[in-house]
């Protein structure tokens, strides 16, 4: 879908906002918007509610890289140096948010594994309709710029907080039905916000500790799970109790929305500064593009069924791919990080360290590559980004730590060849060869 103008709907200042904003939080407890509670009576409705959140912890990140990878990085596209640094603490800002997600998926999966079950890493292919998700959250890859923004301040937005979602962006008014306490399959419940997804999947763990005891409930191994010195995560801890449980989801909440009163450096504030300095520099500078000719596009259609733009220069669609395959690398390495089974403590500090390589040099680059690069000749101008494609929907964990780690050294070999070959042509891709090799010996050599 291509951006469109925002509606009178969709277009409040920022004044407007922070007003709707201080009259939520004034609020007392009891006067505030009740969302409907989801019903968690047993742990398979607790496993399914986490695995949503992953889902959407993991979109989001997508989302908000897609949006940074965007913008403009130098002043030989058009910006001055003024207008540079402002698009650079911009980045910065949206970056660090998608880092945070990061975070809260990694979160997700200690929950996860704290009562059983695996990490989900797996979701859906953007653009992802509305009826994959309840009501009022509809997920899809926008460059930056006003309908980015208020897109996600609208996915960001506090409890309880009346907010329109950007022009083409609401989702369809389908009833999801609550679970009644007798039933035994789990099902998708409504969740308006985040946040009240996050206060419900907090009740369930506060129900069922109650109700099965906390060491029928907590049965995963705690050194299963991510610890976040690896990351300099200090919110990321094992979780073997109801209080653990309350601590992790509290911390996402937090970052999202803010503690009660206190929103300006939780992603919903940082959002709102940058689009209110962004329509200030609109509005100072008319016609001001600060992003890349940057289209949404896809290599293949969606499975969905959605409309969406397709990449057609055989070039740009190869590369889009090598960038989908070393990013289902990445996921098939960080669930070993996030499930390993019989690692040393050197080989988690090795899968760490691949990890984040992998996404600072070989994905990083990749996406400000593609930016670049052309769609096709059906949309002249315009240029291709990141399009985050899987390529199958169950999950990617692989039972044997050596197998999984040489198929892991064996994905980013066949990815290097591939960029070997585009560096022939073009010498950006010269460090990302590099780096490929680099991170499949570091995988072949700890494999043992």
């Amino acid at each position: 879908m291509s951006p469109a103008e925002p509606s009178a709907a969709s277009t409040a200042s920022v004044e407007e906002i922070e007003g709707r904003l201080r009259s939520v939080l004034d609020l007392r407890s009891d006067q505030r918007v009740a969302e409907r509670a989801i019903v968690i009576e047993h742990r398979s409705p607790l496993i399914y509610m986490l695995c949503e959140a992953a889902e959407l912890e993991h979109a989001l990140m997508c989302e908000y890289l897609f949006a940074a990878f965007s913008l403009k990085r130098s002043v030989e596209e058009g910006l001055t140096y003024e207008q540079l640094g402002a698009v650079g603490r911009w980045r910065s800002t949206i970056l660090g948010v998608a880092q945070q997600e990061m975070l809260h998926l990694a979160i997700a999966s200690n929950l996860l594994t704290s009562i059983g079950v695996s990490p989900h890493l797996s979701r859906p292919n953007m653009p992802q309709p509305a009826r994959h998700y309840p009501s009022g959250v509809r997920l899809e890859l926008l460059p930056f710029g006003e309908q980015a923004l208020r897109h996600f301040l609208f996915l960001e937005r506090p409890e309880g907080m009346d907010l329109n979602d950007a022009e083409g962006l609401a989702a369809m008014e389908n009833a999801v039905p609550v679970m009644g306490e007798e039933e035994i399959a789990p099902h998708l419940q409504e969740f308006r916000t985040v946040g009240h997804l996050y206060r419900s999947i907090e009740a369930g763990f506060r129900h069922l500790a109650d109700k099965m005891g906390e060491e029928n409930l907590f049965l995963g191994p705690s050194g299963s799970q991510t610890r976040g010195e690896l990351f300099g995560w200090p919110e990321l801890a094992p979780v073997t109790t109801c209080d653990d449980a309350v601590r992790a989801i509290e911390a996402i909440v937090e970052m999202g929305e803010g503690p009660r009163g206190d929103w300006r450096n939780a992603h919903f504030g940082r959002f709102l500064s940058v689009l209110s300095e962004y329509l200030q520099m609109r509005e100072k500078t008319p016609g001001l593009e600060v992003t890349r000719p940057v289209l949404p596009v896809l290599v293949r259609p969606p499975e969905s069924g959605e409309l969406a733009s397709l990449i057609t220069d055989p070039v740009t669609a190869r590369v889009a791919d090598l960038c989908n395959v070393v990013y289902e690398a990445l996921l098939h390495l960080l669930y070993r990080l996030m499930s390993h089974i019989d690692e040393s403590a050197d080989q988690i500090s090795t899968l760490a360290d691949i990890a984040v390589g992998i996404m600072i040099d070989v994905i990083g680059p990749l996406a400000d590559i593609l930016s670049t690069m052309p769609v096709g000749p059906e949309h002249p101008g315009r240029t291709a980004g990141v399009t985050f494609e899987l390529f199958y929907q169950p999950d990617y964990l692989l039972p044997h730590r050596r197998a999984a780690w040489l198929v892991g050294a064996e994905l980013l070999t066949e990815a290097a060849v591939t960029a070997e070959t585009e560096a022939g042509r073009d010498s950006r891709f010269e460090p990302v060869v590099s780096a490929l090799r680099s991170h499949a010996e570091a995988l072949r050599a700890n494999s043992g």
